[in-house]
């Protein structure tokens, strides 16, 4: 098919709109990175986007709303505590996973009894959700397994030609998938770390809990209540290694890699140690910064042909939770400790 590109105009958030309300695939910009969507009431337009993306069927998707009245039809019911979760951070990149009502499709739920719901903060975002008028369904609007986009190119160079349209909203500023947190357990428990920190919840909710799976591997049969769960995601073609160490030894160890086909994903103001093409993504202890270029860094290193990537391990504290967590699933749990031991 032809896909349309289009704009953040009025005219262009109309038409995107009708798209969508008629059973269509458009990827959006959203503050964290571009979704492709659909409507969320519709089984047959959201088993598209699985189509589109190669992405198993067993991965729920995330419905986004741009009015908090809008999810009184789609959960069973309204916990206090999501009146308290909206007052602070949204809009914003944060995920809420409730009880789920009737008017959403198995298609969206990948069968469970859950609903995940955001409300996302960027304003085209939320306008084409207006202009649809119905909730969106949304993954990341990319290939499966694939580093998400960050940027509507990204979105071309994995769906142009399997999707109707395309918004161009400009780079992502967060650059990372929202936080996930289910309600629909004893204690909070975020399913998947975003720009929305634990610390911050906390504040909120008092005691959250970290799921397992957050920095290890589902178990043998567990099934996925979020998306990004799986074992492998977030990957380039080359393959990913995280790097535990000093920089001393970070650059000994990859500078006897052959430099014409090996990456380094390094701190700002680390080039000049590597031998081989060099990837900074943010200063050692802005987490927000490795999250905001992380993506767009493994994309590149696939648009250089390389083979093989050692990234630089980030701190795990704060946002730095999420890009770790993005890494490990990149690199597929794949980590070379270089660290001296205490």
């Amino acid at each position: 098919m032809d896909t349309l590109f289009l704009g953040t105009g009025k005219q262009d958030i109309e038409t995107a709109g009708k798209l969508l309300r008629e059973g269509g695939l458009v990827a959006i910009p959203t503050e964290t990175v571009y979704g492709l969507a659909a409507n969320a009431f519709d089984g047959d337009a959201v088993a598209r986007i699985f189509a589109a993306k190669g992405r198993p069927m067993d991965n729920p998707l995330i419905t986004h709303i741009a009015a908090l009245s809008e999810l009184d039809e789609l959960v069973a019911y309204v916990p206090s505590a999501v009146y308290d979760l909206a007052e602070q951070f949204w809009p914003g990149p944060l995920t809420i996973i409730l009880e789920k009502s009737d008017r959403i499709p198995d298609e969206v739920s990948a069968g469970l009894d859950t609903v995940a719901i955001r409300m996302p903060s960027h304003p085209t975002a939320r306008a084409i959700i207006r202009a649809a008028d119905v909730p969106l369904a949304a993954p990341s609007a990319n290939t499966s397994g694939k580093p998400s986009p960050t940027t509507a190119a990204h979105v071309a160079a994995d769906l142009s030609g399997k999707i109707d349209a395309i918004v161009d909203g400009g780079p992502c500023s967060v650059g990372v998938e929202s936080t996930v947190l289910t309600l629909a357990a004893r204690v909070p428990r975020i399913l998947r770390p975003g720009r929305v920190t634990p610390e911050e919840l906390e504040a909120v909710l008092g005691e959250v809990d970290i799921d397992d799976a957050v920095l290890g591997q589902l178990k043998a049969g567990q099934t996925a209540a979020s998306p990004g769960m799986k074992y492998k995601h977030y990957s380039p073609n080359a393959e990913v290694f995280i790097v535990k160490g000093s920089l001393p030894a970070f650059a000994a160890y990859v500078n006897a890699m052959d430099p014409a086909t090996t990456a380094a994903l390094v701190f700002s103001g680390e080039e000049s140690a590597l031998s081989c093409t060099t990837l900074p993504f943010g200063e050692e202890q802005d987490d927000e910064a490795h999250a905001n270029h992380l993506f767009a860094a493994l994309r590149q290193c696939d648009d250089l042909g390389m083979k093989n990537v050692y990234v630089r391990c980030p701190s795990a504290d704060g946002v730095g939770l999420a890009v770790m967590n993005r890494l490990l699933r990149a690199a597929e749990f794949r980590i070379i400790d270089l660290e001296e031991p205490s």
